[in-house]
């Protein structure tokens, strides 16, 4: 057995004697624990990385403008990856800056005033990050039991404090997504236990919120072993990464699965053919068998960088999103405005519609509305 394979079943014994946290079968799902089962429509919108995000300093505030478009448009879902570096710090995880949870109501407020439903996501939560993970002072994943505990427990904590906070918002109008894309690990063990214990946290404070989990393997592979929370789960649509992240810097060159520039269809340099078929495969089947429990699926973020040609980053779109429609899927696209988004994208390949102070791809915009 090696350092990780040791430290990982550890974590398990230790954080179940510690913390008395509950096994999934004694976390009641959201539908046992209300009157009405809750629900998750087939949202459709935008990832807005700003404001609480990842990279802090500095923290720019929304602008109401992105919802006034989002609303004008016809979009419904905004997704908020937020950074809890901005209201506490890895220094101390129990000092809260109220004057920026204050910020995050009046986002929640926001989406009550334009009809937008609001997805609270901690992209970093106390032990982990998919960026810059080795920042926090303790792995949340893998560590000795005791640290892992320790950084739980303070997962635990801040999800608490908001489901105190906005206890009695209605379902339909704010959701909790918990960890953004946790890591790849080889079994499921501390992905249940984590999952499991801040599910149970929420409830305990407020039993009805609906909650997201964000499938593991940096969100590619259902998590079976949550199946029965009542719990939606979210998914991604970045494959192949040859087409969503062509020319990437901060994405590794093992990721790729070609040396060249994408086309779509794409040959691999292995020499698969990765076409819509090869998508529903990867994409689709491989969710069926959560999809059967009965759990509901969301794709939590998707979108193409600006430096794959134009035409490639529409085919390849237009396939993601009619097989996601075959399934009754959502969509949150990364992002509104920026390098994957609809506006200011700064494609080079692309004709601009001046629009409210911004360069719309109107191509691309009409092409997810359709879906």
């Amino acid at each position: 057995m090696n350092r990780r394979d040791f430290l990982r079943t550890g974590s398990a014994i230790a954080a179940a004697a510690i913390s008395g946290c509950k096994t999934p079968a004694e976390v009641k799902p959201a539908a046992e624990s209300q009157k009405q089962p809750l629900k998750f429509p087939r949202y459709r919108g935008f990832n807005f990385p700003v404001g609480f995000g990842a990279n802090v300093p500095p923290r720019r505030k929304f602008e109401e403008q992105d919802f006034e478009i989002m609303r004008e448009w016809g979009f419904d879902f905004a997704r908020m990856p937020m950074n809890y570096w901005n209201w506490a710090n890895k220094d101390d995880w129990y000092k809260i800056d109220e004057k920026v949870i204050k910020e995050i109501d009046a986002v929640v407020e926001k989406g009550k005033q334009y009809k937008i439903h609001i997805n609270l996501n901690l992209h970093r939560i106390p032990g982990y990050c998919i960026n810059g993970r080795d920042q926090e002072p303790m792995d949340l994943y893998e560590d000795t039991p005791e640290r892992m505990q320790k950084a739980l427990d303070a997962a635990v904590f801040h999800w608490k404090m908001f489901a105190k906070r906005y206890k009695g918002i209605p379902s339909t109008r704010l959701s909790f997504d918990l960890i953004n894309e946790p890591p790849t690990l080889k079994e499921d063990t501390r992905h249940v236990e984590v999952v499991t214990a801040l599910v149970k946290g929420i409830r305990e404070e407020d039993p009805n919120r609906l909650i997201v989990a964000d499938g593991k393997d940096v969100g590619r592979l259902p998590i079976m072993g949550i199946a029965d929370l009542g719990v939606v789960q979210s998914t991604r649509g970045y494959d192949p990464m040859s087409v969503s992240h062509y020319t990437a810097g901060w994405v590794p060159k093992e990721s790729f699965e070609s040396s060249g520039e994408p086309t779509w269809p794409l040959k691999a340099d292995d020499g698969k053919i990765w076409d819509k078929a090869a998508l529903r495969a990867k994409l689709i089947d491989t969710w069926k068998p959560l999809m059967a429990k009965g759990v509901q699926v969301h794709v939590g973020e998707w979108g193409c960088f600006n430096k794959t040609p134009h035409n490639v980053a529409i085919s390849w779109m237009t396939d993601m999103l009619s097989l996601w429609k075959e399934v009754g899927w959502g969509y949150s696209m990364w992002n509104l405005r920026g390098p994957f988004g609809v506006l200011d994208s700064g494609r080079e390949d692309v004709q601009y519609e001046d629009y409210k102070g911004h360069q719309l791809d109107r191509k691309m915009l009409e092409l997810i509305k359709e879906y």
